[in-house]
């Protein structure tokens, strides 16, 4: 592989013209399909295989209409203090809300407006009432005037002393990533400055991973209303994108450096770069997409599509790294590298033979090395202490109730919550598949249950086949009352009778996250830890990568515990509202931690053991892999670290903490386990780290990702017979 590699750099590089042209037109094709595409739509949302989704596919055949994707609205009136909504000026109010409703602005996509008077909408103290509206279209598809309209529904009401809010996804657009993410950016450039001495060389990956990024994001966006794409899939697509676009394109120049600096010609370097750091790029991008990919077994169409998606962008900046890369090099020429690089390398200042001076990678990995023992209990029992809330992970889907106190959204599901009761705001919706006989028993029943505040008679279709009775809680959606409340309905029913609604779906939901969590992660590790064992040709360091990755995981999600569920230093990273853990959050996380996780252990560990076959001692193999990688590892690190956290700013929940556990996960990741714990491994492991059965290695495919077969092989075409000891000294320079 390393030799194709090779060659293909080496052809980009040669016809840069052509390749600049075509990754142009690409990113101005997808750029055209995204501007003419209709507006992404929230994606419709299913759990296969659930009670929930069950009794939504019975309301869909025999309630026509009732379980559409339409989006509602609540409009929430309470009057003021020892005043009546049923007082006459407030009702006439009221009755201005629904008339402005049904026949003001907006009203062509209105599919339906109760009046709270005639739908028993308000509350026994006469406090509070609501209007409910349900709209034709979705959130996101809802025109600019509609949406506008239901803003200023309530303006006279307010006028006249009334507290109005509105609660609903009818409000929902597209999340916003703040500033933050612009931010991220900036953060890397400069980390790629310092890394390279050269703003060429600085700007070169933050270039390409933008055009890679603006193809994938595009190409998502043009598809999303064909494939039914949710609003985060692109947001998500770009978060990993941009990350892994600049590492990939961070490694392959690196070493383009090193061969340039080596006195190689241009393309000769290109090819070379191509060749041994591409290899690393392509197998550490794979893990990526096996990761992303991996998410299937879930079975969850939301977030496969999600997983795909990114893994798509995944795989463009794979491909832009092997080609865009070694082309835009062709055109910097030698401006990547520093002014007076050549002199310090070859001019000298050194006596012949002279070792080279240690640098930072060098003099941490020989520290590490020291007190190996004392560096590993320090690493894992300090992620384990960190780990320790992950034990009281929480898990939900977000309602209303998680928005910032300080929006219309919270403030009309507080209001809800006071005027009706905590359950008010989850009411389960029991479906009977069966005649009047079944949903009279089936009502008489639920009235007797421990923790009902109340239930509706039931509602025939049609038909007389099928009825539909609602229950509310006496406990808020998210308590453990309600979900034994759901259980306890259906324990007692049979497959005729069925709970659904947002709250059963939040419980089905969860409970299905937790039962492919182990699955996931067996799939995933189980491959990723194949391919590592062809790459590093050994058993321990893949079955360590995998281990040192779920101490790390595990870590992050202690971590956005405290933060997002207890509150700890919450104000710090904008979280307004605690509560339960995104129910997909963890499984997401895993995944693409994992693959990210497996990027440093390849870019790091590939180099060890190049200096192992080439005859160094084990930890000497170490120290050399450090002195190659450490730099360019930890520079890339810090760069996803950065982009990553530019997502905390974002306005959708879900998109901040999944920022945010990224973040902090690559940071114990790359710098605790991969900088740390896995050098300290290694040493006391020596020879047996790199131990693989004969037998086994016969069986496995020879990949080289070190290159060795192409340096054997351009060694013996050119005779240069150039040596590792220049490029030993340019990292050192």
């Amino acid at each position: 592989m390393a030799t194709f590699l090779y060659r293909l750099g080496r052809g980009a590089f040669r016809r840069r013209g052509l390749v600049a042209l075509v990754w142009v037109a690409l990113l101005f094709a997808a750029g055209f399909g995204a501007a003419t595409a209709s507006a992404p739509t929230s994606g419709s949302f299913s759990i296969p295989g659930t009670e929930a989704q069950k009794a939504f596919d019975v309301l869909d055949k025999k309630f026509p209409g009732m379980a559409a994707d339409g989006a509602t609205a609540r409009i929430v009136v309470k009057a003021p203090a020892g005043a009546s909504v049923n007082d006459p000026k407030y009702k006439t109010e009221v009755e201005k809300i629904v008339s402005g409703l049904k026949d003001g602005p907006g009203k062509a996509e209105v599919a339906s407006v109760t009046d709270p008077y005639q739908a028993h909408a308000v509350s026994q103290d006469g406090s509070t009432a609501y209007v409910s509206v349900k709209y034709d279209v979705t959130g996101m598809e809802l025109k600019d005037d509609t949406r506008d309209a239901l803003k200023d529904i309530g303006t006279a009401a307010k006028d006249a002393g009334l507290t109005v809010e509105i609660g609903g996804d009818a409000l929902m657009t597209a999340p916003e990533t703040g500033s933050g993410e612009i931010v991220g950016i900036l953060i890397a450039a400069i980390v790629l400055v310092i890394t390279f001495g050269s703003l060429v060389a600085a700007g070169l990956p933050l270039l390409t991973a933008l055009i890679g990024v603006g193809i994938g994001v595009s190409s998502i966006t043009a598809l999303a209303n064909v494939l039914d794409l949710g609003s985060t899939t692109s947001t998500l697509a770009m978060m990993i994108g941009l990350a892994v676009g600049i590492d990939y394109a961070l490694f392959i120049v690196s070493r383009y450096r090193v061969e340039l600096a080596a006195g190689r010609e241009r393309d000769e370097a290109a090819g070379r770069a191509a060749g041994t750091a591409g290899s690393a790029v392509v197998f550490a991008g794979l893990t990526v997409v096996i990761a992303l990919v991996g998410l299937a077994v879930v079975n969850i169409p939301m977030l496969t599509k999600m997983g795909f998606a990114a893994a798509g962008t995944v795989v463009i900046a794979v491909l832009v790294a092997l080609t865009l890369v070694p082309a835009i090099l062709g055109f910097a020429g030698k401006k990547v590298l520093p002014a007076g690089t050549k002199s310090r390398l070859f001019g000298k200042g050194r006596p012949a033979g002279a070792e080279p001076k240690p640098n930072g990678g060098t003099r941490w990995a020989r520290f590490v090395l020291r007190r190996p023992v004392m560096v590993l209990l320090v690493g894992v029992i300090g992620l384990g202490a960190i780990a320790i809330p992950a034990g009281k992970l929480e898990m939900g889907l977000p309602d209303d109730g998680a928005q910032p106190v300080s929006t219309t959204q919270r403030k009309a599901y507080d209001l809800l919550s006071e005027g009706f009761g905590p359950g008010f705001n989850g009411p389960l919706m029991v479906v009977v598949d069966g005649d009047k006989k079944l949903a009279d028993a089936t009502e008489a029943r639920i009235k007797g249950l421990e923790g009902v505040a109340a239930v509706m008679p039931p509602t025939p279709n049609e038909a007389g086949d099928a009825s539909v009775i609602t229950v509310i809680p006496k406990d808020r959606p998210s308590s453990v009352q309600t979900e034994d409340l759901v259980h306890t309905i259906r324990d007692g029913s049979g497959d005729d009778v069925l709970v659904t609604g947002a709250t059963a779906m939040n419980i089905d939901f969860s409970q299905k996250m937790n039962d492919a969590l182990l699955p996931y992660l067996a799939l995933v590790v189980g491959l990723a830890f194949l391919l590592l064992m062809v790459v590093f040709r050994s058993i321990l360091v893949p079955l360590k990568a995998a281990l040192g990755f779920l101490l790390s995981v595990v870590a992050a999600l202690g971590a956005v515990v405290a933060v997002f569920q207890w509150g700890w230093l919450g104000s710090v990273f904008g979280v307004e509202q605690t509560g339960p853990i995104m129910s997909m959050m963890p499984i997401f996380m895993v995944g693409v931690v994992f693959g990210l996780a497996m990027d440093y252990e390849v870019f790091l560990v590939t180099r060890m053991r190049e200096a192992y076959v080439h005859g160094e001692r084990p930890g000497q193999a170490v120290v050399t892999g450090f002195q190659y990688s450490a730099r360019v590892v930890v520079a890339a690190a810090v760069i996803m670290i950065a982009v990553f956290s530019g997502f905390i700013g974002a306005s959708e929940q879900m998109i901040k903490m999944i920022g945010f556990g990224l973040a902090i996960a690559v940071l114990f990741d790359a710098f605790v386990v991969r900088m740390t714990i896995v050098p300290a491994v290694l040493a006391l492991l020596g020879h047996k780290a790199w131990w693989l059965p004969k037998w086994l290695d016969r069986l496995l495919p020879n990949v080289d990702v070190e290159g060795e077969s192409l340096r054997k092989h351009l060694e013996g075409a050119d005779g240069s017979g150039q040596g590792p000891d220049k490029d030993r000294e340019l990292v050192n320079a």
